[in-house]
């Protein structure tokens, strides 16, 4: 398998590391995707994690930007982190998690900060970083990804937490006017025996809220995604489902386009390929848009690249119970179930399987 061949819809940087999307929002006739990135190394950990940015009006081409945020402030030397992006006034936000250690500690400090900018390619730390200084009691020393949004005129910002005292996952919510004061309103929803969240979505979606986040135990991970409704700062889940199986996704990000469309684009990880090629393989997924039908999520890919898709693939062989998607030094993605529909979208070293008009998603590295 070719790991260096160029792919055509799935974008990843000419050079460097990429994981989490970040940021995603349409703007000024462009959707934009941010993500995190080592713009001089082709793995992690060896330079603090920079907001790479990209953009492209059919998800198809794509016109790579100049690095949009850099660690470069006290509050953020040891990384800008994960976040998400908001329009107001035709002035595009960007919130993302800061990290540094303070003089004196031994932990690091994650905290909230923000920038803007109105042209969408050149932006500006606000003076008053950070707006969320450090995490309330309900929370822990993972603190991070914030998620912004506006529900009738308030703008609430997501945290995703976790509680080492109730080995518990958190989101906690925020509430503002003017998206620089941040008020504390509470835990917004948790999971049992488990040890943080990460990468939180919120928005509107018809009469409900999507509530998405990646769920992390001791053992595993999963991406949650839930319908419900919220009131007085509290997401209930009504429904409540697990579209991307994977195996080779993570963080994914969903945001509200101006067609009202709800899009998720996760990241491919190369994590599991280190060594298979001479830069990382990772890059970010196509998009799918989310919808509720029948007391079910489905993921289906969005109209721009709907043309991709087949309905076969030497990748995948179809079996009596399902299929097999064989893999280059890994063990085969092997599906028990039925399959009354299957469409494939493959790009050089990699697929995305969708199942049954997108019950459940299979993105799979080669």
């Amino acid at each position: 398998m070719d790991y260096l061949q160029k792919l055509n819809c799935h974008y990843r940087p000419a050079k460097g590391w990429v994981n989490d999307p970040n940021g995603l929002v349409y703007y000024k006739g462009y959707y934009h995707v941010f993500y995190q990135h080592a713009p001089d190394y082709e793995i992690p950990w060896k330079q603090h994690m920079h907001w790479g940015h990209a953009r492209t009006k059919d998800f198809l081409t794509w016109e790579e930007l100049p690095v949009a945020l850099a660690p470069d402030m006290p509050y953020d030397c040891e990384g800008c982190w994960s976040g998400t992006a908001i329009v107001k006034d035709d002035v595009l936000y960007l919130f993302y998690a800061s990290i540094h250690t303070p003089e004196g500690a031994e932990q690091k400090n994650q905290c909230v900060s923000v920038a803007y900018s109105s042209d969408g390619i050149h932006f500006e730390k606000y003076e008053g970083n950070p707006v969320i200084a450090r995490y309330p009691a309900d929370g822990g020393p993972d603190f991070r990804d914030p998620a912004v949004t506006c529900i009738d005129g308030k703008y609430y910002c997501v945290m995703a937490t976790g509680n080492p005292e109730t080995k518990t996952a958190r989101l906690l919510l925020y509430r503002s006017e003017n998206l620089f004061d941040w008020e504390y309103e509470g835990i917004m929803s948790e999971w049992a025996d488990s040890i943080y969240a990460e990468c939180p979505s919120f928005m509107p979606a018809g009469d409900k809220y999507l509530l998405t986040a990646s769920v992390c135990s001791k053992s595993s991970h999963y991406f949650s995604v839930m319908y419900g409704s919220f009131t007085d700062g509290k997401f209930t889940p009504e429904v409540t489902g697990c579209v991307d199986k994977g195996p080779d996704q993570y963080a994914g990000q969903v945001f509200r386009d101006h067609l009202g469309r709800c899009l998720l684009i996760s990241w491919v990880p190369g994590w599991k390929y280190a060594g298979y090629a001479e830069k990382d393989i990772g890059c970010m997924s196509v998009p799918r848009q989310l919808t509720l039908k029948d007391g079910r999520v489905y993921g289906y890919p969005a109209e721009e690249v709907q043309h991709l898709m087949t309905d076969s693939d030497p990748c995948l062989e179809r079996t009596e119970t399902g299929f097999i998607v064989k893999r280059e030094g890994r063990d085969p993605l092997v599906y028990e179930g039925e399959v009354r529909d299957l469409k494939i979208i493959r790009d050089g070293y990699m697929a995305e399987i969708f199942v049954n008009g997108g019950e459940e998603i299979y993105t799979v590295l080669l």
